[in-house]
């Protein structure tokens, strides 16, 4: 069960402050007028519907109030957190994350699968574009391997593509991640990354909705999450995104809320780095290793130095064979008997890492 703080201090009050979430048109502002005006979300729904009226609550909530479908639903997310590792956050509770409470539309509520706790430490958001290019998905993995191993917890939507691809090279190295949902937790969007979802909550990661437990996909929530994304991290890095992606509204976002932008730059006759360019000209700072990174956070004043580790190096056999002498891609295709995509994400680590560096077409190791 979720703790409670002193103005939520018994089941009674989360289970109206849960019938309270359900209802149609109560945002964070509303909700949060509505306890403040009543003392409780008990007490408001003791008081008359003239009561809500007089608050500018609409005429469709205050109806709700009483509809069984919202107490069921409201008993049904009691139930869910009687359950090992479901928790429930809440605006005006201590366990709340402090570097969201600092946006102006924090959620109220918080639905969390997995450990509550990773949600206020530092944090990088890499999203992108959902029908990213090979290449693109390969350097958000070598980026959020290459992240989570420096400390970071990587933060993202769970959406496909480069979403997908964050989360799960963050796994793949024992790091923490975190996925923020456009649908209620129950209710999964893509169904195809339940596995992956499940695999986060149950390894001390965490997977995140502000949305009630059954709500489904639809399509304004989608936008609307991704400001928890940029208000849960230190800096949103975008990897691939054309200018329609969903992903410049994330840079936005942080920007606005005071984060960190960083845009990874690529080829001008790739219409998924237009996105990219678009930031850069509009501020975004242009990253080519995760140093770029590493060094803007480093001054984040909430960020000292000691809590970024530098990357664990990576234990590759590449780098041995650039250590006899050095190569090109395509030699050490011949020489590791690899496909030239494996070598090429395994240069990309490496160069992340700070172990190889490129030099008029070939790859040197660097020994220390």
């Amino acid at each position: 069960m979720p703790l409670f703080s002193e103005a939520c201090n018994s089941p009674a009050e989360l289970e109206a402050r849960l019938r309270l979430h359900r209802l149609p048109d109560i945002g964070s502002a509303r909700f949060r007028k509505i306890i403040d005006a009543f003392g409780s979300a008990s007490s408001a729904f003791s008081a008359p519907a003239s009561a809500w009226r007089a608050l500018g609550v609409s005429a469709a909530a205050c109806e709700a109030r009483r509809s069984p479908d919202v107490r069921d639903g409201a008993s049904a997310a009691m139930a869910w957190l009687e359950r090992p590792g479901q928790h429930l956050l809440m605006w005006d509770q201590p366990g709340y994350p402090a570097l969201l409470a600092e946006i102006s539309d924090a959620p109220t509520l918080l639905f969390v699968a997995g450990d509550p706790a990773i949600l206020d430490k530092p944090q990088l958001a890499i999203v992108g574009s959902r029908r990213a290019s090979r290449p693109g998905l390969d350097t958000a993995a070598a980026f959020s391997r290459t992240l989570a191993a420096a400390g970071f917890v990587i933060t993202s939507g769970l959406a496909q593509g480069v979403d997908g691809a964050a989360h799960q090279a963050a796994l793949e190295v024992g790091g923490q991640t975190v996925g923020v949902l456009g649908t209620g937790i129950e209710k999964l969007y893509p169904q195809r990354h339940r596995q992956l979802a499940a695999a986060m909550a149950e390894s001390g990661s965490a997977v995140v909705s502000e949305f009630p437990l059954d709500a489904g996909p639809q399509a304004a929530n989608f936008p609307r999450r991704n400001r928890i994304i940029s208000g849960l991290s230190l800096g949103v890095l975008v990897v691939e995104a054309s200018l329609a992606s969903g992903s410049l509204i994330t840079a936005r976002l942080a920007a606005e809320q005071g984060r960190e932008v960083f845009a990874i730059p690529g080829s001008i006759h790739h219409p998924g780095a237009k996105g990219c360019h678009q930031l850069i000209r509009d501020g975004a700072q242009l990253v080519e290793s995760i140093d770029h990174i590493l060094e803007a956070l480093q001054g984040w004043k909430r960020l000292p130095p000691e809590a970024i580790a530098k990357p664990r190096p990576v234990d590759n056999p590449l780098h041995a064979l650039l250590l006899a002498a050095p190569q090109t891609s395509e030699a050490l295709v011949t020489s590791s008997g690899w496909a030239l995509s494996a070598v090429l994400q395994a240069l990309t680590e490496l160069e992340l890492a700070g172990q190889v560096v490129n030099e008029a077409g070939r790859w040197f190791a660097r020994r220390s």
